[in-house]
């Protein structure tokens, strides 16, 4: 007998994923172990027939063969039916939505996943085995994913439920029985006992939160007391509500339900999604989620249990995020005379919704938003003042005022930007983006709450698992440095951040993974309150005397300083970059970019890619906060290389080869839309418009240097290369370059080639291989552009004459080796010239050619005549010029296989010369 189990008090959960059950295990019979919901019992009343039903009281426990659980992972939720998961020989399957925990029973099979429904689960089984349901069926199943999930109002819902809901209704489901059951009004004994509550409820607020209890006691069980909750939840208007409600059990003892209920994360109360009643509620037996939970069972002090769970749901709350989390620092002001056309300029230049107007000394005054400006501009008054059109009459907030506050604010006064005062000092900017973003990240973190054990282990961890991954994952040197860092950093008030490459990798990096890292970048966010050097600066400095064995260097135009240590003891070789957070503007495609000092969020505003642009806060209060503004976490997800802003590679096309660099490192596909942005800046052509126009880019040609070589440098070139001719980004080294299948052959035959010639040259004849695979690609252009092209992207100086004269040494080298017949001849023609030049050669000639070219740098080159100057000595011939002919004809025999070892070498010289 295969049995499929729903836990006691049966909900519509657990009967619609029993019911799934039945069908996608042919002969499974379904068991409800002990009670229902009132709603559930009414619809049984009506529909069991049509079910697979069996009494539990029928079941002959010595002929289970299976047993299969729904929407619960604990014995105790199964009532004395779990006494069966102890058979011997029963093979255990458990279907949950509620990830939190791994319950107490030991299953064969377990399949928990943290979506709004069981249901969820089922449907989409029965959906990939083609299995098609009665209306019945599918009515019982969508009404599990309504009542779970508020019918997908609830914040746990996932797609995949409306995605189950939508297959579930293809099936037949009845929309006017779902509407009947999914939202029943109250019993009249529940109406009664709502009036009851409302008159005792009691409320609290903790936070900036309600949070509301009540204590029933009733002479009997009362079914759905869940209902109940959740009507008084909304008439309380409580974003917290518990009900414990206790009966008589026998002596002193108390049968007590507990029934807890929360509200989403809104306006206003986004640290609620902090407070996990399923967690709260598990301590006492029960579960549930976080913002539904319940708990059934037995105590003899109903009013000490609910002190008790008060004052966890306390100890969960955490205090609301301040303005001083969530400005924007420091603020972008102008003057009152300012000309409404120059703060246009500027909002277009660093994409503000508004400006603060200070005075002469530096006191706030007024704002004007960008609609202030419209409206200004329509009526062509971009050249009068600002102080005509600014808001003068404004709500200001304090570093310290709470979320809420800030939230109350913004909606009754409808405000969309607060200045933040410290006493009379401007020091940042609240704005209506910043409190959207925070509620959003406080939903995804809570999401991650619940979560963890699920499929995701990269999305938004929490802080401290962001710590442990530090801890776990970096050299213990490196981590005490970090920490170090940090310390210096809260001393001055500052926060300082973890960010870019190193961020990414530690998310990539397997558990336990030892991740070497040489390359930190460090970004320094001061508030206003940094020292007359910049930030990141000083704290270099400071972080120096800590460290004597490092090297420091200052960029004090960028407002950079580095670290630098170099085989230490600890650290072996390691750069840490500390940059105060700042912003770039580029006042023209592909220039040189301004730097001013800025905000975190501004700073990786500034970066290329949205994976790039991840951060880790390392400083208290909120360590290990991993910041995310633009989706870096979800584009590790879904493995894709998405750039931050459509004018990214016009602004510096350099960036193309970085997202090809990363995307073939990673395994990676760059996202459509950026495709498309790259294609279209090539098309401009301002990349080349700039080289002919503009001589004041030569950090942009170095840039661009430096991608090729770490391109050609690492074990995936061939792949860079193929995807940058896709995109036609190697027009941005010239116009006319292609990977043309000849080209393509080229490349394999010099890096076949290379790796033949590092193990019998000399390796200092030889120069690096991404520098002769560059040469082999710009060897493509016109003879004419060759050297221009090489000379542009920096190249070394023997370089750009190997490319200038290719053509000339071309024809004299084949001119040379059509006339050889001798090994000693073909030694004789290409002794003169470098490896580079003869490698490049090589990969451009014939067959014939190249093999006799291939042939001199991997044999003859390396061959030395068996005797040498002291031999001739010891022979009795006198030093002198006849050494160089005798050793140079010595040379030329043992070439050409007419001598072989020191006795013929011997005969050799004394049948040649006389002594």
């Amino acid at each position: 007998m295969d049995l499929v189990l729903c836990h006691t008090t049966a909900d519509f959960d657990t009967l619609g994923a029993a019911v799934g059950v039945t069908r996608l295990y042919p002969g499974t019979r379904l068991v409800l172990t002990g009670g229902s919901h009132p709603t559930v019992k009414d619809f049984l009343a009506l529909h069991r027939d049509e079910y697979a039903l069996i009494e539990r009281r029928s079941v002959s426990p010595e002929q289970i063969q299976s047993l299969t659980v729904v929407d619960t992972q604990w014995r105790d939720r199964l009532g004395s039916a779990q006494e069966w998961l102890d058979l011997p020989g029963v093979e255990i399957t458990l279907y949950d939505h509620h990830p939190s925990g791994t319950g107490d029973i030991a299953a064969h099979h377990r399949q928990v996943e943290p979506v709004g429904a069981t249901v969820t689960l089922i449907a989409e089984r029965l959906q990939q085995r083609c299995i098609l349901l009665s209306p019945v069926e599918a009515t019982v199943m969508a009404l599990g994913i309504h009542a779970d999930t508020g019918s997908l109002t609830f914040d746990h819902t996932t797609v995949r439920d409306a995605a189950a809901l939508t297959w579930l209704m293809g099936q037949g489901a009845s929309p006017r029985a779902i509407s009947e059951y999914a939202t029943p009004g109250l019993s009249p004994q529940l109406q009664d006992l709502l009036a009851l509550t409302l008159d005792t409820v009691k409320t609290q607020e903790i936070e900036g939160l309600s949070l509301s209890w009540v204590l029933l006691e009733l002479e009997d069980y009362v079914a759905g007391l869940s209902s109940l909750a959740s009507q008084a939840m909304t008439l309380t208007e409580s974003d917290l509500f518990l009900l414990v409600a206790y009966h008589p059990s026998g002596g002193d003892r108390y049968r007590v339900t507990v029934i807890g209920r929360s509200r989403g994360a809104g306006f206003g109360t986004s640290h609620l999604e902090a407070v996990d009643l399923g967690k709260v509620l598990a301590s006492i037996g029960g579960g549930g989620h976080a913002r539904a939970a319940a708990a059934t069972l037995k105590h003899d002090h109903p009013q000490q249990l609910l002190d008790q769970l008060l004052q966890q749901i306390q100890a969960q709350v955490p205090p609301p995020p301040t303005a001083r989390d969530l400005m924007s620092s420091p603020v972008r002001t102008v003057r009152p005379q300012t000309t409404i056309g120059e703060a246009q300029r500027i909002l277009l230049r660093y994409g503000h919704s508004g400006l603060s107007v200070v005075d002469e000394g530096d006191r706030l005054v007024g704002v004007i938003s960008r609609r202030d400006i419209d409206i200004a501009l329509h009526h062509d008054f971009s050249h009068a003042p600002v102080k005509g059109f600014m808001t003068t009459r404004l709500k200001t907030i304090t570093p310290d005022t709470p979320l809420p506050d800030i939230e109350s604010l913004m909606v009754t006064y409808d405000i969309g930007r607060l200045p933040v005062l410290d006493g009379e000092d401007l020091v940042g900017i609240v704005t209506r983006t910043d409190v959207l973003r925070q509620l959003h990240q406080a939903q995804v973190a809570a999401d991650e709450q619940r979560s963890l054990g699920g499929r995701s282990r990269r999305h938004c961890p929490l802080p401290q698992t962001v710590l442990a991954m530090l801890g776990d994952r970096l050299d213990p040197a490196l981590w005490r440095l970090l920490q170090a860092t940090a310390a210096q950093a809260e001393r001055r008030g500052w926060q300082i951040y973890l960010v870019g490459g190193a961020v990414r990798d530690l998310l990539l990096a397997e558990a336990g993974a030892a991740l070497m890292i040489d390359d930190i970048d460090l970004v320094v966010d001061g508030f206003h309150r940094a020292a007359d050097d910049a930030a990141g600066v000083e704290l270099a400095r400071a972080l120096q005397e800590s460290y004597p064995n490092a090297r420091l260097q200052t960029h004090g135009r960028f407002q950079t300083a580095a670290l630098l240590w170099h085989h230490d003891p600890e650290l072996d070789s390691l750069w840490i970059d500390i940059a105060t957070a700042r912003t770039e503007f580029y006042p023209y495609p592909a220039a040189n970019p301004e730097v001013e000092a800025s905000s975190i969020r501004q700073d990786l505003y500034r970066r290329d890619f949205t994976i790039n642009a991840l951060a880790i806060r390392l400083t208290a209060p909120r360590s290990g906060e991993l910041l995310d503004f633009f989706g870096g976490l979800l584009d590790l997800e879904a493995q894709q290389i998405r750039v931050l802003h459509a004018n990214s590679f016009i602004e510096d096309p350099t960036r193309i080869f970085r997202a090809v660099r990363f995307a073939v490192r990673l395994g990676f596909e760059i996202e459509s839309q950026t495709q498309d942005y790259i294609r279209h800046a090539i098309a401009s052509g301002i990349y080349h418009r700039v080289q002919v126009e503009m001589d004041a880019t030569p950090a942009l040609q170095t840039r661009l240097k430096r991608e090729l070589r770490y391109i050609l440098e690492a074990p995936y070139w061939r792949s860079a290369i193929r995807l940058l001719d896709d995109l036609n980004a190697l027009q941005c080294i010239h116009p006319t370059l292609r990977l043309t299948p000849h080209l393509g052959r080229q490349l394999r035959l010099a890096d076949r080639l290379l790796r033949r010639v590092d193990g019998a040259a000399d390796a200092q004849t030889v120069p690096p291989h991404w520098e002769i695979l560059l040469e082999t690609l710009l060897a493509q252009l016109p003879a004419a552009d060759r050297a221009q092209v090489a000379e542009t992207l920096q190249l070394a100086a023997d370089s750009i004459d190997r490319l200038r004269h290719l053509h000339q040494t071309e024809a004299a080298v084949h001119a040379d080796l059509a006339q050889v017949e001798k090994p000693s001849g073909l030694y004789h023609h290409l002794q003169g010239y470098d490896a580079a030049t003869l490698i490049l050669l090589g990969v451009r000639s014939d067959r014939p050619t190249r093999r006799k070219i291939w042939h001199y740098l991997t044999r003859l080159s390396q061959v030395k005549p068996p005797l040498d100057g002291n031999d001739l000595k010891r022979l009795g011939y006198k030093p002198g010029r006849q050494y160089r002919e005798i050793l140079d004809a010595l040379l030329a025999a043992t070439l050409d296989g007419e001598v072989g070892d020191r006795a013929s070498a011997e005969q050799f010289v004394k049948t040649q010369w006389a002594n």
